[in-house]
C-alpha cells in the first residue's frame, strides 16, 4: 500500500510472524521501493529501508516516525541511501562501525596500558591517570575519538585557565594520546589528525625555591623531633643527595656500596632511563651506614628496600604528610619536596662548581636542564673579581692591599 500519514497513524502492532521473508510488523510503501514502517509492541514506529548488497539482505532503520521526522523526509533519506548503496556503500555496516568506534575513555585506557605503563616512570603514570580521571574523562570521556575537534580541546584548555601549569600538562597529555591514535593506532581509532596540535599554551612562571642555611638548620631540627624516623631519614637522604623523590623512596640496599661510598641507581629508577653512578658525601654515607647498623641490630635487615613501607615487601610511597608537618615545625613555607633537589643544586652552584659537574651529580642528560642554576655561580665569581678590584683600587690610591701570589714561571 502507499503509505500516508493517516495510514501510518492508524497502524497497530500485529505480531512478528514472517511473511515473504519479513515480519508482519512492517508495512511497505508502494511509492518508494524498500521503504517501510516498522511497528513495535510498545506502539512506536520507525521508518526502515530494506536493501541487498553483495547478495546479503539488510534492514536499516532510518529514523523514528513523528514530529519532526515525517514521511516525506523518510522518502528523501531513503532515496539518498539507495544512491549510496548503488555506489557500493553499506549504510548498516557504516552505522555499526560508527557505534563500535572507540571513545576517548577507551583511548585513555589504551594509552595507559600500551604506552604510559610501558615507557613512563610510575610517578608519571600516576600523574597521567589523575589528569585523565579528574579532568579529561568527565568532559570528553563518552565522545568518539574521531569526533573530537580542535575546538573541543581548546575549550577544555580554556576551562583550566586558572591553573595554567595544570592546563598545559593536560593539553600535553591529550596531544600525546591523539598523536598515538592518529599515527600508531590509526586503524583502531579511525583518526587521521591530532586535534590537540596547535593549542597555544599559557605562560608559566618559573618557580625555583631554595632553602636558606637557617631554613636547612630548622628543618634538620624538626626532622630529629618527628616520631617517624623512617620517613625522616628518607627526607634527610633527599637533602644530602639531591636525588628525585622516587629514586630515594624505592632505593634498595643492593644499589649502595657503603665501603666505596657509591650509589648506583638502576636505569629502571632514573628519569633518563640509564644507570646513574654517584658518590655519596660523608653525611649521606654516615646516615646509610647508621640505618644499616640499626637494622642489623634490630634484626630487621631482611627487607630489600632502604625505606620499607607499611605493606610487606614494599617501600615508602607517600611522605607528603610528614613533609608538611616538619615544614610547619620549622616555620618553612612554600617549599615542595622537589625543592630539596633545587636546594642541593643551588649549594653546588654557589660553591663554584661547574654546570657539568652539577648535571652529572643530578643525573641530567641535557645541559640546558642544568643551566637554570647558572646564575647562582655569580656569587663565587663576584667574590673572586672583588678581590682583584680591591687590590687595583688600593694600588691606585697608594694604599697597601692583600697581595695574591699568582703561580707562574720562575725566572
Amino acid at each position: 500500500m502507499k503509505l500516508t500519514k493517516a495510514r501510518i497513524d492508524a497502524l497497530k502492532y500485529e505480531g512478528a510472524k514472517l511473511t515473504h521473508g519479513h515480519s508482519r510488523d512492517i508495512r511497505w510503501d508502494d511509492e518508494t521501493s524498500g521503504l517501510g514502517v516498522r511497528i513495535y509492541p510498545s506502539g512506536k514506529k520507525h521508518f526502515v529501508l530494506s536493501y541487498r548488497i553483495k547478495g546479503r539482505k539488510r534492514l536499516y532503520t532510518i529514523g523514528k516516525y513523528g514530529d519532526p521526522f515525517t514521511l516525506e523526509m523518510a522518502r528523501k533519506k531513503a532515496g539518498k541511501l539507495k544512491g549510496a548503496i548503488i555506489d557500493g556503500e553499506d549504510p548498516l555496516r557504516h552505522r555499526q562501525e560508527e557505534r563500535a568506534a572507540p571513545t576517548v575513555k577507551e583511548l585513555a585506557r589504551k594509552y595507559l596500558s600500551d604506552h604510559a605503563e610501558r615507557h613512563k616512570r610510575p610517578a608519571s603514570v600516576r600523574d597521567d591517570r589523575a589528569m585523565i580521571d579528574k579532568i579529561i574523562l568527565p568532559r570528553l570521556g563518552t565522545r568518539k575519538v574521531a569526533d573530537i575537534t580542535f575546538s573541543d580541546i581548546d575549550g577544555l584548555h580554556a576551562k583550566l585557565k586558572a591553573t595554567p601549569y595544570r592546563a598545559n600538562r593536560v593539553i600535553a597529555l591529550l596531544s600525546k594520546m591523539f598523536s598515538l591514535a592518529s599515527t600508531r593506532w590509526r586503524d583502531w581509532s579511525r583518526l587521521d589528525h591530532n586535534p590537540a596540535k596547535g593549542i597555544e599554551k599559557y605562560p608559566e612562571e618559573s618557580r625555583e625555591r631554595y632553602l636558606s642555611p637557617p631554613e636547612l638548620g630548622a628543618l634538620t631540627k624538626a626532622l630529629t623531633k618527628h616520631p617517624n624516623q623512617n620517613i625522616a631519614n628518607a627526607i634527610r637522604l633527599l637533602i644530602l643527595t639531591g636525588a628525585r623523590r622516587m629514586e630515594v623512596l624505592a632505593a634498595k640496599w643492593d644499589q649502595f656500596d657503603l665501603d666505596e661510598g657509591v650509589w648506583v641507581k638502576p636505569s629502571a629508577h632514573t628519569k633518563q632511563k640509564r644507570e646513574h653512578r654517584v658518590p655519596l658525601n660523608a653525611p649521606a654515607l654516615q646516615l646509610l651506614t647508621g640505618m644499616k647498623a640499626d637494622a642489623e641490630r634490630e634484626e630487621t635487615d631482611d627487607g630489600e628496600f632502604v625505606f620499607p613501607g607499611g605493606r610487606s615487601n614494599g617501600h615508602l610511597t607517600e611522605i607528603k604528610k610528614v613533609w608538611k608537618t616538619v615544614c610547619e615545625e620549622a616555620g618553612i613555607t612554600g617549599c615542595r619536596i622537589h625543592d630539596l633537589r633545587h636546594t642541593y643544586a643551588s649549594i653546588l652552584a654557589s660553591s663554584g662548581l661547574s654546570l657539568l659537574v652539577i648535571g652529572q651529580l643530578l643525573g641530567h642528560t641535557q645541559q640546558a636542564t642544568t643551566k637554570r642554576y647558572a646564575h647562582l655561580q655569580d656569587d663565587p665569581l663576584r667574590e673572586a673579581t672583588n678581590r682583584v678590584g680591591s687590590l687595583v683600587d688600593a694600588a691606585a690610591k697608594g694604599e697597601s692591599a692583600e697581595v695574591v701570589e699568582i703561580a707562574g714561571r720562575k725566572g
